[in-house]
Formats: structure tokens, C-alpha cells, sequence
């Protein structure tokens, strides 16, 4: 199993090209389902969730071609068409479930295993099922597995989210598009990403409107047509290295990447005394020398402090020069890498769903275990600031996530080593 190898404290400078975004990618991959033409996607990252998605639509019968380096994809469906979403798959990542939703609007019937990835809370899919049950799908749950069925097509329907749920939009969404009749979906996430996956649709003849801030409107429609779109650049990876700039007291140019999807992030980092400046498609961030502490962030919906990038900051604020805290909002079990940071020195308590941050940390480099995606990049974040040698095991979380972050970040001053 591979393990990183980081040798600190390191500073970063130079330049750092954002790749494609995955949360973004999965959803889009996943509508192709819906298209009988071909549709060539753009921009995709190399990352351990995309090929598995790939696999999922190849098992299903599509034909997947590469190209430029396989960042572009080009997906032909096969005529003879598989309904079966099988746990050895599905199980690596939440993703899977969004192949539900186009196969029943598609094909009528769909066997998708419950999903799997990131161990960090319920992440019901409930909130899917409900949805799609309200479009007109019948289901049952049988070891382990989603049957579902409908009568013909699904059928325009009214339906609000008991809670906001980036998934279930996303599902949802993709699957309304060929009902028959206008669905209307109140309470909605407004991530970039669905804003990404509704551009794609609309591009290939869907009829999807934003008429409120939570509120869409989608007319159904017969087919999509042929289209070549490429995906949104990945604003937790910007953000990550915006962090690195800021806690390095390093020097970044970070390119390929829109500032307007992060500026919430761009300002708290302008509170902790990061000097940064906007262009098109680039950001420079420049870290100071003394992080200045932060209280009460509180991780909530886009257009929100985000989820993703709170591991990352909570390593930022163990170098500030005062207490600050960070509360959990949106996950339960979110604070998993605490305990590892511990073991490089840091000084967190734990209350309910708030994480209290003791600033003025040394660390000191431990070998480490990573639990999750985010919480393994905010181990890497830490051991580079960190005295001495650290090693990161486990590190398959971050091969889900970030495309090819080792050598990243070597280009940009880190002393760091992937071991087999």
C-alpha cells in the first residue's frame, strides 16, 4: 500500500495548474447514461473516482475512448445495454448512486448497489430515493442493492429536499430531464458543480431553468444531442493550495482556475494575513509570515464555507497566533484527523460538533494514517510545516480525490516521496 514520505518544514513558490474538477466530472459522466449519441468530456482529472466511474459506464456497454493524455474522453453507447451496478464498483465511492437516476429515466429499471466511499457520516440516500419516487420510481433494497423500476416513462413531478443534499440535486436533476412533463425541485444545492451539470445538460438540448435561489425547473424532453463540453476546474483543489500558500508563508501563482468559485475561502484567508490578487483564470497568493487566528468558522451549504476545506484550514489554524474555532455542520463524523494531528504536536478539543483550536503549534514530524480524502491532504498540508521526517499512510484516500498531487507539489519546493 503506497505511503508518502515528506521531509519539512518546506515553503511553496512558483506555479500550480488546477486540474479538472471531480465533483463536477462524476455527475456528468453519470448523465451520459441518458444520450444516445456520442459525447466527448473535457478536462477530466486522472483520479481513482473518474476511472471507476468510466468502469461503471463501460460495464453498462458504453465505449470509452481516450485522449490528450486521457484528460478527454469520448463515450459511445452500445446498443445492447446492462442495468446492473455492481457492489465491487460502487463500493470505492458515493458517486455510484448517481447512475440510479439516469438508468431509470433511460432504461425503465436499474440494480444499483448501495454506495460506498469516504467514512465520514450517514450521507443518506434517502433523500435520492424519496426524489425519485416522487418522478414516478418504484424500489426495494435487497441485500444491499437498489431494485428499481418504473411503468414507462418517469413523469414530471413537484418535489421539495427535507434537507439540501448535493447528490440527490444531481440525481435528480439528470434523471427529470427525459420525464414526461415539468418537474419543479424546491430546497436544491447550488454547488458550482450542479451549476457545471446543468450547463452540460442545457448544452445538449435539456430545458433546465434556475427560477429561485434553491429552486430549478426542468422540462422534460425526448433526447440529448451529440456534444463535446469540458468540466469546471476543482475549487477544493484550489483551495487546498491556497492553504499551502498561506500556511508556508510561500509565494503561488495557482492557474486554470475561476476565483469567483472561492471567494468566501479567498477572504478568510485575507483575514488570517495572505495577500492575494485575482486575474482571469489565476490567482496569486502570497502567506504571511504571522497567521492571524480565526473564530467560529462554521462549515455550511454553498454558497458557504465549505465541508472539504475544513481539515485544511484547521492546520492552518494550529499555526495562528491565538485560539480559534471551527464548528461541523454539515458531517458528523468530519474531525477524524484530529487525532493524527495530535501526533505531530497539534492542541484541538473536541466539543459536540466544534473543534477548538490552541494556536502557536510546533509540529514535529509521525508517521500518520489518512481516514478520508480531505483529511489525508490536511496531513500533508501538516507535515509540511512540520520538523522533520513525516510518513502518510493510506494514501489511496488521496489518489481518490487529487490528480497527481506528489509531483505538484515537488514543482513547487516540497521534499516529498511516493513509496510503494
Amino acid at each position: 500500500m503506497d505511503k508518502f514520505l515528506i521531509k519539512g518544514p518546506c515553503k511553496v513558490k512558483g506555479q500550480v495548474s488546477i486540474s479538472g474538477s471531480k465533483n463536477a466530472a462524476l455527475p456528468i459522466l453519470a448523465s451520459t447514461i441518458l444520450f444516445d449519441k456520442s459525447v466527448v468530456i473535457d478536462n477530466l482529472p486522472r483520479v481513482k473516482d473518474i476511472d471507476t466511474m468510466l468502469k461503471l459506464l463501460k460495464s453498462f456497454g458504453s465505449k470509452i475512448e481516450f485522449f490528450n493524455n486521457k484528460k478527454t474522453v469520448k463515450i459511445v453507447k452500445n446498443k445492447k445495454r446492462k442495468i446492473f451496478a455492481s457492489y465491487s464498483l460502487v463500493k470505492t465511492m458515493r458517486a455510484g448512486i448517481l447512475v440510479l437516476g439516469p438508468m431509470i429515466a433511460k432504461h425503465q429499471k436499474s440494480i444499483t448497489s448501495l454506495p460506498g466511499g469516504c467514512l465520514i457520516g450517514a450521507r443518506p440516500v434517502n433523500y435520492h430515493l424519496n426524489a425519485l419516487k416522487k418522478l414516478g420510481m418504484k424500489y426495494k433494497i435487497k441485500k444491499g442493492y437498489i431494485h428499481a423500476i418504473s411503468k414507462g416513462k418517469l413523469r414530471g413531478t413537484n418535489f421539495k429536499f427535507s434537507n439540501i443534499s448535493v447528490g440527490a440535486t444531481e440525481n435528480s436533476i439528470i434523471a427529470a430531464c427525459l420525464a414526461k412533463g415539468i418537474t419543479v425541485l424546491k430546497n436544491c444545492a447550488i454547488e458550482p458543480e450542479i451549476k457545471d451539470l446543468t450547463n452540460f445538460l442545457n448544452s445538449a438540448g435539456a430545458k433546465i431553468k434556475w427560477i429561485g435561489k434553491r429552486t430549478v425547473k426542468i422540462e422534460g424532453v425526448t433526447s440529448l444531442n451529440s456534444i463535446k463540453y469540458s468540466v469546471m476546474g476543482d475549487r477544493i483543489e484550489a483551495g487546498t493550495f491556497c492553504v499551502a500558500a498561506s500556511l508556508t508563508a510561500g509565494n503561488l501563482l495557482i492557474k486554470n482556475f475561476d476565483s469567483n468559485l472561492i471567494q468566501n475561502e479567498l477572504s478568510l484567508l485575507k483575514k488570517i494575513g495572505s495577500k492575494i490578487k485575482c486575474f482571469n483564470q489565476e490567482i496569486y497568493i502570497k502567506g504571511p509570515s504571522k497567521i492571524k487566528n480565526i473564530n467560529n468558522i462554521t462549515t455550511k451549504e454553498y454558497p458557504n464555507f465549505p465541508t472539504d476545506l475544513q481539515a485544511q484550514f484547521m492546520v492552518l489554524l494550529c499555526k495562528a497566533n491565538g485560539r480559534s474555532s471551527i464548528t461541523e455542520s454539515i458531517f458528523e463524523n468530519r474531525f477524524m484527523h484530529v487525532a493524527e494531528l495530535r501526533r505531530l504536536g497539534a492542541k484541538i478539543t473536541i466539543k459536540d460538533n466544534k473543534a477548538i483550536i490552541e494556536g502557536n503549534t510546533e509540529f514535529f514530524g509521525a508517521e500518520l494514517m489518512s481516514s478520508d480524502l480531505r483529511a489525508s491532504v490536511a496531513l500533508v498540508l501538516a507535515a509540511l510545516v512540520a520538523k522533520g521526517q513525516s510518513v502518510i499512510n493510506r494514501i489511496y484516500h488521496l489518489d481518490r480525490g487529487y490528480e497527481k498531487i506528489e509531483d505538484k507539489l515537488k514543482k513547487i519546493g516540497v521534499n516529498i516521496k511516493r513509496l510503494s
